[in-house]
């Protein structure tokens, strides 16, 4: 009989039994198997948990840029008029009324101050005369950039001349603009002339506006 084993009765024989193939330590190594298998297993199931979590929580590094708006009203502008104009007043204790047209140029150095000059040609109470009208101002707006809209005041003075006879005179008055974009503005306005002789008379502009 082995000293390596233990004696076992079946059947009336004695026969040895090894250690190492004991039923006890077959069933302790199964059952550790087992164990082992369920643990990879739920391993395997968390790092896959984790990994799809992960992945559903990347973040782009793509920024997002928006661009300024830019304004409508800048300093630095150039800009042309051209508008019809009427006319009504006094002068040496006469009444009358006109109609005509011209050109403005004017200039900003802010986006709120500027100068600017315009010139109007009419006739008076259509007695066949041709008159000139030619004005410069100093001018303040107050941009509105999210209406699109600039009132503004003006002040200055000028002259008007046809019909054998001229007259130097001053001007007071306001308008608004309205910007369709940067290069084309829609404008009214209106100032009081006054001057010698009895020299009392609104002229009043409505026009387009380009704008450089």
């Amino acid at each position: 009989m082995s000293t390596n084993g233990l004696d076992s009765l079946q059947g009336g024989s004695l026969y040895a039994v090894p250690k190492g193939n004991h039923p006890t330590n077959k069933l302790k190594i199964g059952t550790n198997n087992k164990t082992m298998n369920k643990a990879l297993t739920l391993l395997t199931i968390i790092l896959a948990t984790a990994a799809t979590s992960f992945a559903g929580t990347a973040y782009s590094s793509k920024k997002v840029i928006v661009a300024p708006q830019e304004d409508l009203f800048r300093a630095g502008e150039v800009q042309l008029d051209a508008f019809v104009a009427g006319a009504a007043g006094k002068f040496n204790n006469a009444s009358y009324t006109g109609m005509g047209g011209g050109l403005g140029l004017s200039y900003f150095f802010t986006r709120y101050f500027g100068i600017g000059v315009d010139n109007t040609l009419g006739g008076l109470n259509g007695n066949g005369h041709t008159y000139d009208n030619a004005q410069g101002n100093l001018i303040a707006r107050l941009p509105i950039e999210s209406l699109h809209l600039a009132p503004y005041v003006l002040a200055g003075g000028g002259a008007t001349w046809g019909a054998n006879q001229a007259q130097g005179n001053g001007n007071v008055g306001g308008g608004l603009e309205y910007r369709l974009n940067r290069a084309i503005g829609l404008f009214v306005d209106s100032r009081y002339i006054y001057g010698n002789h009895g020299l009392n008379e609104s002229l009043s502009r409505a026009g387009l506006r380009f704008i450089f």
